[in-house]
């Protein structure tokens, strides 16, 4: 048996994680959810993920997002529920997913059969994924697995993210970092969301971004310019690594051949789909 090395969890999760969230920059689930009534961004963002765990409130979303202002939070829920039920939010997501992956990927590479292979992998892979104390997971867990491949591979790649994610919000509040301090000193590194972005989606004003950049360089994590410090550096890899350990399951489950090809497989999608204009100019990086 081919060994699985420490971070291949990690790259086929980068690799995969993409096609899942094509849907939240989507024009395509925007329309349908518009269709309904929840025309706000912000407000399509939390029904559209939480739907899976039923009407749930602002406190529940703030847990489970956990760098979400509960404020901007509150602003759209529980009132957007009245506006439509998570039945009906779950089907308008799933409708968008489809608009949207035939969008971005074409209908050959959906009726394609690396798709279908790619779809199998995954939902091997979710198989392992665990409950206990994963909440988002486990509300997505219980939906049932879409019948066209293409919709059951985003499905099987929400299940691998919200697993993963949920695991690495415990690892969060065990380094000591509340949701925005989590999100400043992701962003300082490079790969998350622009300073500029995560604050307008994540409802925080300047004067809050510079607060948690002060607690961080304080703890050493943030040097004086704001960036990531040696010991910074250090926590941020840790964080990961201790993550990768919480998501090991899956991919253990899937062996490393079949991680590997899922990894193959789903650069290539994720790509096509960053080709396509999946995700707009200036989310990603420092600027």
């Amino acid at each position: 048996m081919t060994h699985l090395d420490e971070r291949a969890g990690r790259r086929c999760h980068h690799a995969i994680n993409p096609l899942h969230s094509t849907v939240y920059f989507s024009p395509d689930a925007a329309g349908e959810l518009a269709a309904l009534g929840v025309t706000d961004r912000s407000a399509a963002y939390f029904v559209s993920r939480a739907a899976a765990m039923g009407a749930v409130g602002p406190g529940t979303v703030a847990a489970t997002f956990y760098s979400f202002s509960y404020d901007l939070i509150a602003r759209h829920l529980p009132a957007a529920w009245e506006t439509a039920t998570p039945q009906q939010v779950l089907a308008a997501r799933l409708r968008g997913a489809d608009r949207t992956l035939r969008r971005l990927l074409g209908e050959e590479a959906v009726a394609s059969k690396d798709l279908a292979e790619a779809a199998q992998l995954a939902l091997r892979a979710a198989e392992a994924c665990e409950r206990g104390a994963r909440p988002l997971y486990a509300a997505h867990a219980d939906l049932p697995v879409p019948g066209e491949p293409h919709l059951a591979l985003w499905h099987a790649a929400t299940l691998l993210r919200e697993h993963r994610g949920d695991g690495h919000l415990a690892v969060l509040m065990g380094a000591g970092l509340t949701g925005l301090e989590a999100q400043v000193s992701h962003s300082a590194t490079g790969k998350g969301m622009t300073p500029k972005w995560a604050m307008r989606s994540r409802g925080y004003a300047q004067e809050d971004w510079d607060a948690a950049a002060g607690r961080l360089r304080e703890r050493g994590v943030l040097d004086a310019s704001g960036e990531l410090t040696e010991a910074g550096v250090a926590l941020r890899r840790e964080i990961e690594a201790e993550t990768d350990r919480r998501d090991r399951a899956p991919y253990e489950h899937l062996g490393a051949t079949g991680v590997a090809r899922l990894t193959e497989l789903g650069n290539a999608f994720s790509l096509a789909a960053f080709e396509a204009g999946a995700f707009p100019d200036g989310v990603f990086g420092k600027g």
